[in-house]
């Protein structure tokens, strides 16, 4: 590592923490205590634990509390899609391609020309394929071998990724354009949907906007800047919001994600933390607000 990099890392705690956990120093504590050392790192708060009444706060609280063993398949985006199968229907799951249980599995010259491979065990290890003769095989692969090697558990500690089996799904790509299409996130509190994440463009120039479920903007800032434009409401909104709320219904807190692509509407994934319960509001307000919406109370 250069000189710079390290004193780069050293002057700023949350790179630094960041930086030592992906050398697995802070495995040995436990959750609640990791937990309230890597939320003052990313948010700048300390974290209530005892009463949560943030929306971060609330994220941190379930991880520890609320730990049903169906998460696990929830998570695992190979077998989230029985799950799908049986509730909802395979029509709304992305076609599958195959799953391989090793990279070496991977045979690059069968593949179609347009593809998406992800690792079941993570969030963001997706490989976006629009044309395979411009597709750097091996960059894919060292990309690969560094997110198998992964477990994604123990930077935010949620658990339900801990034992997860690390695996890699190659699917169809959908979509009209030659772009990833619209991402549409669905968050419900208990059991009904309350917010839709909109992401235009997400390797591109990302943008995050928050609408309510009658497709009204707000002002809702977090993660990503938000567009200066109001998107077309989708055509497959009510329908969005049923599915979600049929998969959420036993759920205190859950975030569902769908595409629309050639007037098909298709399962992304499910999402229990949403940033892991890292990424902070430019009004502090939206953090209450969202908070409010989870009920921790035991049922």
């Amino acid at each position: 590592m250069k000189i710079k990099s390290l004193i780069n890392i050293i002057k700023k705690p949350r790179k630094l923490i960041r930086h030592l956990g992906d050398r697995k120093l802070f495995n040995w504590m436990n959750d609640e205590a990791y937990l309230r050392l890597i939320f003052l790192c990313e948010t700048g708060k300390k974290l209530n634990l005892e009463n949560p009444v943030t929306y971060n706060e609330k994220l941190q609280w379930l991880k520890i509390h609320d730990r049903k063993p169906e998460y696990c398949a929830y998570v695992d985006k190979y077998e989230v899609r029985n799950y799908i199968k049986d509730i909802i229907g395979e029509q709304y799951l992305i076609p599958l391609i195959d799953v391989y249980n090793q990279i070496s599995d991977i045979l690059w010259n069968e593949l179609p020309e347009k593809f998406v491979l992800k690792c079941t065990h993570g969030s963001g290890c997706n490989i976006i394929c629009t044309d395979k003769n411009k597709l750097d095989i091996n960059g894919s692969i060292i990309k690969l071998k560094k997110w198998m090697r992964k477990n994604w558990y123990w930077f935010g500690r949620e658990w339900p990724y801990k034992n997860v089996k690390p695996r890699i799904i190659c699917e169809t790509f959908i979509s009209d354009t030659d772009k990833v299409p619209n991402d549409y996130k669905i968050l419900c509190f208990n059991g009904k949907a309350k917010l839709i994440e909109v992401h235009l463009d997400r390797y591109g120039r990302h943008t995050q906007d928050f609408y309510d479920i009658e497709w009204n903007k707000t002002t809702i800032v977090q993660g990503s800047p938000p567009s200066s434009i109001k998107c077309d409401r989708p055509k497959q909104l009510e329908n969005m919001i049923k599915l979600s709320e049929t998969l959420a219904q036993y759920m205190r807190h859950v975030r569902v994600d769908w595409y629309v692509a050639k007037n098909n509407l298709y399962f992304g994934e499910i999402t229990l933390y949403d940033s892991s319960g890292f990424s902070t509001f430019s009004s502090e307000k939206d953090d209450y607000l969202l908070g409010s919406w989870i009920d921790i109370e035991e049922r």
